[in-house]
This record gives C-alpha cells, structure tokens and sequence, in this order.
C-alpha cells in the first residue's frame, strides 16, 4: 500500500526507496510556491520502505519526498503514486477521492457491449476536439468539452459530443490525458500542444485539460464527469497509457527516489533508449510491474475507464 493512505484522523506515507539512507516528507499549504508547513523524518521499515503516520486531518496539504543515496541528497519529488497533484504536478495533495465525483457517479456504468467486433474505435485527442474558434464548445481545449451537447460550428454542423454521436462509435480512445510534463499548466495562455507522451505523474489527470489546474481536485472531478458524459451516450473509454518510458530520465521523480532501478541500463551503466525518448522502463522488475499493474487498476475502479492501449 504504497503512497498516502488518507482518513480524517490520520495519513500515513509510504515510499519505497531501498537506495536511500534518509527519507524527509515536507508539507506544503500550496501545490507551488506557498509556505512550507512542516518536514519530517520518515522511519525505514520492511522491505526498503520508508513510513511516517501524522494524525489529524491534512485533507488540502500537499507533500513531497526528498531521499539521500549514497551520500547524495537527491531532488525534491512528488510521490510516484500520487492520485492528485498540485499545478504541474510538483507536489502531491492529501485528499479524499469521495470529494471529486459528480453527480451520480456512483451509478456510472459502462455501456453494453454484444461482442468485441461490435468494437468502432475513434482516436480522439481531449484538446484538439474542441480548440477551434469556430467548435461552438465554451470549455475549449478541456475535459469538460466533451461533456458540452448541442454545439454546431458556424455552418450549423454538430461538433464535439454530438459529432462523435452521430459517427455512430462504441469506443473513444483519449491519447494521453494523464498528467505530462511538456505543457506549463500555469501559462495557459501559452497556447502550447503536445501529444502527451511524456509521463510526469501516471496515476493523476492531465491539469492543462482543467479548467483550473491549480485546484488539485478540478481536473479529477473533470475527468470523471468526461468519463461519466461517455458512458450516458452509449460510449466506452479507452485510454492511451505510456508505461514504457517517462518524460525526464535522470531528473525523474522515481530516479530521484530509486536511482537506476526504474530504467534498464546499456552495457555501460547509461540509460537505454530503444523507445527514443531518453529511456525505457524496466518493466521486467517486480516493483515496476507492481506500480504499473495498481495504476491500470486504479483507473479502472476510480475513473471507469474502460479498456487501454
């Protein structure tokens, strides 16, 4: 059970790091800039696993890790298995998912499905289906744009929702719309486009897609009501996960934490690239395989979806 487990008279904070001879847990009041609340000095325990309990209700802080390995003090990262995240996903936020579902999600369900030929997939990326000028969708470039029905651009056509509707498919598939590193959340004038594989925080919506990135519950509560949107009008979500390699390699949040041990290595200790993007995940090793078979059934019980590519 690793990473926060949260309840109103006490979180405890688990990370694995058996690399590290020291682990510091900071609190923070804001998800960047703001005061620093507290540091505390974690205990090693089993396994590599460094543990601190803090009583009280810490709902609305924000935490990091920052380990020492091998006498190095290494960067201050967020928890890799962070579920919410501040704006750009610097640090992580204590909190309960009960508080970001819309409502009726507790009867969400996934459409039904005869048979998998039945299957029309469409590719959709979350920003492009709304961004034009011309889409007639208020929250452009936004979870929330799918969510819009009604919309027709200047010549009268259904956009959005109602497009995909009438193109009579069974399955969306979303390209990456977890949280990724190339498009600076705090500067949505920017106007910036990226694909999304460049993986930050896996297990965390991505904030440029939100209507408020600051807001650490805003892009969670968005997604879901995206997801729950779908499902209403006969449609599955599938979702493009990027388990296979990180947007930063050295400087990443599980390098930080486990120096090497997340990447596979080349003869002479570097990192491999066989996925051209700087590294490859080790998706051979048993802590690897952990984090990623708990973040794909994460998004399946949390947030519905519904299949992965």
């Amino acid at each position: 059970d690793l990473g926060l487990s949260y309840s109103p008279e006490k979180s405890v904070f688990k990370i694995w790091s058996p690399a590290a001879t020291s682990m510091i847990l900071r609190l923070y009041s804001a998800g960047a800039g703001g005061e620093q609340l507290a540091e505390h000095a974690m205990e090693a325990s089993a396994k590599g696993v460094w543990t601190l309990g803090l009583d009280g209700d810490l709902k609305g802080n924000y935490y990091t890790f920052k380990a020492t390995v091998a006498g190095k003090t290494m960067e201050e990262v967020p928890d890799p298995y962070a579920k919410a995240v501040g704006i750009n996903g610097n640090r992580a936020l204590v909190f309960d998912p009960a508080d970001t579902h819309p409502e009726g999600w507790e009867s969400d369900k996934k459409p039904p499905l005869a048979t998998p030929n039945d299957i029309v997939l469409y590719e959709l990326h979350v920003r492009d289906l709304s961004m034009d000028e011309d889409s007639g969708i208020d929250a452009k470039g936004k979870f929330l744009g799918l969510t819009e029905e009604g919309t027709v651009n200047a010549e009268g056509l259904s956009t959005g929702m109602d497009h995909i509707r009438e193109l009579g498919i069974t399955h969306i598939h979303l390209l990456p719309s977890f949280d990724f590193r190339s498009v600076d959340e705090s500067r949505p004038e920017d106007n910036k486009y990226n694909w999304g594989y460049d993986p930050q925080n896996y297990n965390v919506p991505e904030g440029s897609y939100a209507t408020d990135p600051e807001d650490g519950l805003v892009r969670i509560r968005e997604f879901k009501q995206m997801v729950k949107t779908l499902h209403e009008n006969g449609i599955r979500v599938v979702m493009d996960v990027v388990y296979n390699h990180t947007g930063a390699t050295e400087a990443s949040l599980f390098n930080q934490l486990v120096p090497g041990y997340y990447y596979r290595q080349d003869e002479n200790g570097g990192f491999s690239d066989a996925a051209a993007c700087g590294n490859e995940i080790a998706s051979e090793r048993p802590m690897v395989r952990k984090f990623i078979l708990e973040s794909v059934k994460y998004w399946v019980e949390e947030y519905h979806i519904d299949g992965f590519r």
